[in-house]
């Protein structure tokens, strides 16, 4: 049985007709990979870094049994789900975190490259750390996303490297024989009293990105809420580091931090707990803010997202846009801060209510908009 890729679609996540569930790159990976899985048994197949479930659900489609599946984006697993509802396949994939759990035993590991060269190492210490040590790991993606400097990457961990022919700007690394592995460890570093923490694939890794540096340079200095009823809330909070500046600003307040990614939510808590304030930050996985009831919430920070996968759009922070307003009070405040090319005011205007531009630089906007 062959999955009939054009049944697969990207919901609950945003889409668009430039917006793919699948692509060349996902069908190279299942092509090359046919005779290894071919020859693999019950949960001896790894999916890791499958978008919307195209590796995860075309290796079912193909016979194999039990396959385990890592996906960072919550929606993407939920994605995976729903076509996998849709296809009558529900029940054959496991969701599982980025530890040992996943790879234990492994002998065939279907990996879709991630855009960060240290979440390739965080995935291929795993591997070689915990697979069957015959173990085949089939990385692929578009070729304009590929760097010579993932060769080296899998090559520190896995004897031999081969690279596939290319195939619609899509190709194929192919990793056997490990050599040695390790669990992944966050990265660190120091900014003020901001001790942050960060896992392979968190956007900016430990360090502020310059967008979030303008945003915590203008935050004011008086917020209202921060009660356990009505936490500051760090939206979309990557390494946690705006929710973790909120707590240590205001050393009485409770913080809300949420992002779909499970190495964001990961990376957060450990940022709360190196930077002493982990007892008064919520971190949670999340598909924005669904956990929060309307009109719970006077504050909120977000530096909305522009990738999705390796495509960049901007129809990524309208959503985020649309569920603060849900959850803010009327009065409350949503900040952002925002990529200038991308004139956000108007639509903050449209979705939240008066917007005002608070500060501005070559390339970030910093805005506050008020919940009508």
């Amino acid at each position: 049985m062959s999955i009939p890729f054009e049944q697969l679609r990207r919901w609950p996540d945003v889409e668009a007709p430039d917006l793919a569930a699948v692509d060349a790159a996902d069908r190279l990976i299942l092509d090359e990979s046919a005779a290894a899985r071919a020859g693999a048994g019950p949960d001896e197949v790894v999916v890791v870094g499958d978008a919307y479930g195209a590796l995860a659900l075309g290796a079912v489609a193909d016979g194999a049994e039990r396959v385990r599946v890592h996906q960072d984006a919550l929606l993407g697993e939920r994605a995976l789900a729903a076509n996998a509802d849709r296809l009558g396949l529900a029940g054959r994939t496991t969701p599982l975190p980025l530890t040992a759990e996943l790879v234990a035993g492994a002998r065939v590991v279907l990996l879709r490259l991630p855009r960060s060269l240290d979440a390739l190492r965080d995935i291929a210490g795993l591997v070689a750390a915990h697979a069957d040590p015959a173990v085949r790991v089939f990385a692929g993606g578009r070729i304009k996303h590929m760097t010579l400097a993932m060769n080296d990457v899998l090559g520190a961990h896995f004897a031999r490297v081969d690279v596939t022919h290319a195939r619609q700007k899509s190709r194929v690394l192919i990793a056997t024989a490990p050599t040695g592995g390790a669990d992944p460890v966050a990265a660190a570093a120091q900014e003020g009293d901001l001790f942050l923490r960060a896992y392979g694939g968190v956007f900016a890794g430990a360090g502020l990105d310059i967008g979030t540096r303008l945003l915590l340079a203008h935050l004011p200095a008086d917020l209202s809420g921060g009660s356990a009823d009505d936490p500051l809330i760090d939206l979309a909070c990557g390494s946690g580091a705006v929710a973790t500046h909120l707590a240590l600003r205001h050393p009485s307040a409770f913080v809300y931090a949420s992002d779909q990614s499970a190495a964001a939510v990961r990376s957060a808590r450990e940022t709360a707990i190196a930077s002493e304030v982990a007892d008064r930050i919520t971190v949670v996985r999340d598909d924005a803010l669904a956990r929060r009831p309307d009109g719970s919430a006077s504050f909120i920070a977000l530096n909305p997202p522009f990738h999705s996968g390796s495509a960049v759009t901007d129809r990524l922070a309208p959503r985020l846009f649309a569920d603060a307003a849900r959850v803010l009070r009327p009065g409350g405040q949503l900040w952002c801060v925002w990529n200038s090319p991308l004139r956000y005011r108007p639509v903050l205007e449209r979705i939240v209510g008066p917007t005002r531009q608070v500060a501005r630089d070559p390339k970030f906007t910093v805005t506050v908009s008020t919940r009508r």
